[in-house]
């Protein structure tokens, strides 16, 4: 019965979308995304999972069970070699420990790609393979990653973990998607499954009552995006509607109002030294908690603040830099300038929410494959047909 409904909706996304000038267009998501993911889906059929246990960093204080990852932007002081790092934004320190992000980055793309191609032709030999990956990282004991981030984003010299690395799990939520693609095909015994949901439960508990992740909640910036995003998604796995409706008032009452200023920007990602970047990430991480958490009876991309903040408002802000980015008129991001706009998905979200057929043609001219490890890092949608079905 699920899958039937499944393919359902998926017909439905490929139906006519009426766009704001009245003027109608054919869009069919699965014909558009068939030749990339069934490409990359052959490629990532032969590769064998690789958790946080295949490496090691001296400088993690945790087990090999926990992820590890150091702050990009922290670099050794040149004044005092020995002495504790210094932080210089935007610019990435090429030699600090990123390999368990890397892994985990690796993980998403093989999953979203293969799940992708299960949806789009229902052969077993690919909800096996996702099967084969969710187990490494969720089930093996050994090698299993321990559902905390406790040594996320270490500094050497200042903290051995912080609360900002929670974003370094943002690549799960894609893997939350999977999981909901293929949970149906019988290529995840009963026993698996309720483990790896149990994981996904003991970790959200720990985001949502560890120091750690309250600070996340409350940065103020993207970073709180990111959180309420991943929470949104691992409870929507675990079906926790108590959690989901926290997120749906997060956003409404919180990200939302102070985040965006009237003109549709984000001045918190304006003051830093990758704006363009940022700008772009944090859109499309909030049109993501709206794919995710939106309803008939609570459509959170049609939610307007009363001072008239909205996602549309967002859209329209940054579309025209999408369109022509020498318009820019804030800094230039200090690194991977050139690299932008990729696929934004908040405007293929945006596209279906709003019926915008301008939207979505800026969003198929766009690059889809990626291959610039930092645009990926900022890239937590890949695979959007995970995104459309329910």
């Amino acid at each position: 019965m699920k899958k039937l409904k499944l393919k359902v909706i998926l017909l439905f996304v490929g139906i006519t979308l009426a766009g704001c000038s009245n003027t109608k267009m054919a869009f069919n998501l699965n014909a558009i995304e068939k030749n990339r993911v069934l490409n990359n889906a052959a490629i990532y059929l032969n590769e064998v999972p690789e958790t946080v246990t295949a490496s090691i960093c001296y400088r993690s204080t945790g087990t090999n069970h926990d992820f590890y990852s150091e702050g990009d932007y922290w670099w050794p002081d040149e004044k005092n070699p020995n002495g504790p790092y210094i932080r210089k934004d935007g610019l990435t320190n090429p030699a600090n420990f990123t390999t368990h992000r890397e892994a985990l980055i690796r993980f998403s793309q093989i999953s979203g790609a293969l799940a992708s191609a299960y949806v789009l032709t229902n052969e077993k030999k690919y909800a096996e393979k996702v099967a084969l990956h969710l187990k490494a990282w969720f089930v093996n004991q050994d090698t299993k990653m321990n559902p905390n981030l406790l040594y996320a984003q270490a500094v050497k010299g200042v903290a051995t973990g912080r609360g900002i690395g929670i974003i370094d799990t943002v690549h799960l939520v894609e893997v939350t998607k999977a999981i909901h693609a293929i949970e149906n095909s019988g290529l995840l015994s009963e026993v698996d499954l309720v483990t790896i949901k149990l994981w996904f439960t003991n970790y959200l508990n720990w985001m949502t009552t560890h120091e750690y992740g309250i600070s996340e909640r409350d940065n103020g910036n993207n970073h709180s995006v990111c959180w309420t995003m991943q929470v949104a998604a691992f409870a929507d796995l675990i079906n926790d509607t108590k959690t989901m409706d926290f997120c749906r008032n997060f956003y409404k009452n919180t990200l939302l109002p102070n985040q965006m200023d009237k003109d549709g920007s984000f001045p918190l990602e304006l003051k830093r030294t990758k704006p363009y970047g940022y700008s772009l990430f944090n859109l499309d991480a909030m049109t993501s908690i709206c794919q995710i958490l939106s309803t008939k009876q609570d459509n959170l991309f049609a939610y307007t603040t009363k001072d008239g903040k909205n996602l549309e408002l967002g859209l329209k802000f940054i579309i025209p830099y999408i369109e022509n980015k020498s318009l820019w008129p804030y800094q230039q991001d200090v690194m991977y300038w050139d690299e932008w706009p990729v696929r934004q998905s908040s405007l293929l979200f945006g596209g279906l929410a709003f019926k915008n057929k301008k939207y979505i043609e800026l969003w198929k001219s766009l690059k889809a494959n990626v291959t610039t490890a930092e645009i990926i890092r900022n890239m937590p949608v890949r695979y959007p047909i995970l995104w459309v079905i329910k």
